[in-house]
C-alpha cells in the first residue's frame, strides 16, 4: 500500500515574531524524498536523514504562517501526502501557563493521568499540545483539566499547553515549559 506520512511542528504551538520552530516530515519507507509545500508554492526538497526530514523556520514573520504540506517521492513519482499543518505566528503577550501532570510523569499501562494546564489569566481558553501530533487538544474551559483514562504506551510522549484569551482580537500566551509522560 501507499506509505503513510506525517507532519508535524517540534516544538509545537503559535511562534512569536523572530522566535523558531521546525516542521518534521517522517514516513516510514526510508529511500525517497521529501518535498515541503506552503499553500500550493514548492519551497524545498528536504534534506533527509533516513526516514524523516525537518525544515528550519527561524526568525518566524508573519510571512511564515500558513498551511504547510509534505509530499512523499520516490523515482520523481509522488506516493503520499501529508495532512495539512497550520503554522501560526503572533505575539505572545501573555504568560505562559503552568503544565502539570497527575499522580505523576511516570506511570503503568491502564493508570488514569490527568494533566493540568493552569492559565495565569481569567478566562482563558487552553490548547494542550503532544509533540509529534498534527492537531492540538483544546481543553475544556472550567478547569484546563485533560483526563487521559487507561492510558497505553502510545500516550507516553512530551506534552505542553498554551493558552488565549477573546479580547478585541485573541491574546496568546508563551507555551508551558514541556512535560515527559512516560508509560510502562
Amino acid at each position: 500500500g501507499a506509505p503513510k506520512i506525517s507532519i508535524f511542528q517540534k516544538p509545537p504551538g503559535v511562534i512569536p515574531p523572530g522566535g523558531s520552530t521546525t516542521i518534521v516530515c517522517t514516513c516510514q519507507r526510508g529511500y525517497g524524498s521529501f518535498v515541503l509545500y506552503k499553500g500550493n508554492r514548492q519551497l524545498h526538497t528536504l534534506a533527509q536523514s533516513g526516514s524523516r526530514a525537518e525544515f528550519s523556520i527561524s526568525n518566524a514573520t508573519h510571512k511564515d504562517r500558513g498551511t504547510y504540506v509534505c509530499h512523499y517521492l520516490e523515482g520523481g513519482t509522488v506516493l503520499a501526502r501529508s495532512d495539512e499543518l497550520e503554522v501560526s505566528v503572533e505575539e505572545l503577550r501573555l504568560p505562559r501557563p503552568d503544565l502539570s501532570v497527575l499522580p505523576g510523569h511516570k506511570v503503568t499501562v491502564g493508570a488514569d493521568v490527568m494533566l493540568r494546564c493552569t492559565p495565569t489569566q481569567p478566562s482563558t481558553g487552553c490548547f494542550l499540545y503532544l509533540e509529534g501530533q498534527i492537531r492540538a487538544q483544546l481543553l475544556p474551559r472550567e478547569q484546563g483539566d485533560y483526563n487521559l483514562s487507561q492510558v497505553q504506551e502510545g500516550d507516553s510522549g512530551r506534552y505542553s499547553c498554551q493558552c488565549y484569551t477573546m479580547r478585541a482580537s485573541r491574546e496568546w500566551s508563551a507555551v508551558s515549559r514541556s512535560l515527559d509522560l512516560v508509560v510502562r
